[in-house]
C-alpha cells in the first residue's frame, strides 16, 4: 500500500512533521499487536503486517531524502541498479572534479575542491526546493514533467555523494 495513502495524506514533497507523528501515533495504538493477542492467527497477521507497514511508512515519510526517492519510486523513476542518463557536461565537470581530487597534495587545494563541491550542492538544493515547493498544486501533466527534473536532479546529487565520501577520505591525510 502507497503510504500516503495509509496515512490519508496527498503526495507531497514537503509534509508537516507534527501530522505524521500524529497520525503514526494514533495507527501505531489502532495496530498495537497487543490489542489482537485474543484473535486467531489471521488476524495477528494482519495486524502485525499493518504494524509493520506503519513504522515502513513512518520513517520513510519522516525524513525529506526518503520520501524524495520514495515518490520518485512510486513513479517508477527511480529503480534497483538502473543507470541515469546524466548530462554529459555535467559528468565531465564531476570528471574534472575527481581527476584535480586525485592530484590534491595539500590542505587548501583540498579546500579550494570541497568549497567548489559545497556550492554545486548548494546550488542543486536550491534547484530541488524550488521543484518541490509546489509540487502539489500541479496538474497530472505538469507533475510528471516536474517529477522528471527532480529525478535527475536526484541522480545528480547521487554522483555528488560519492565526490563528497572522496574528499572525506582526502581530508583524513591532511
Amino acid at each position: 500500500m502507497n503510504y500516503f495513502e495509509f496515512y490519508d495524506l496527498s503526495e507531497s514533497f514537503t509534509l508537516d512533521d507534527a501530522i505524521i507523528k500524529k497520525k503514526f501515533y494514533q495507527l501505531s495504538k489502532q495496530y498495537h499487536p497487543d490489542f489482537y493477542a485474543n484473535e486467531d492467527d489471521a488476524k495477528q497477521q494482519e495486524i502485525l503486517e499493518l504494524s509493520t507497514l506503519n513504522n515502513k511508512a513512518y520513517q520513510t515519510l519522516i525524513n525529506p531524502a526518503k520520501r524524495l526517492e520514495y515518490i520518485l519510486r512510486l513513479h517508477n523513476l527511480v529503480s534497483e541498479g538502473a543507470k541515469p542518463q546524466l548530462p554529459s557536461d555535467f559528468l565531465m565537470e564531476m570528471m574534472d572534479i575527481n581527476e584535480r581530487l586525485m592530484e590534491v597534495d595539500d590542505a587548501r587545494e583540498l579546500g579550494s575542491i570541497t568549497g567548489e563541491v559545497l556550492a554545486i550542492e548548494g546550488d542543486m538544493n536550491e534547484k530541488l526546493e524550488s521543484l518541490t515547493a509546489d509540487y502539489t498544486t500541479l496538474d497530472d501533466t505538469a507533475k510528471q514533467s516536474r517529477l522528471n527534473e527532480i529525478a535527475d536532479i536526484y541522480f545528480r546529487q547521487k554522483y555528488l555523494l560519492r565526490i563528497k565520501e572522496s574528499l572525506d577520505t582526502f581530508a583524513s591525510r591532511f
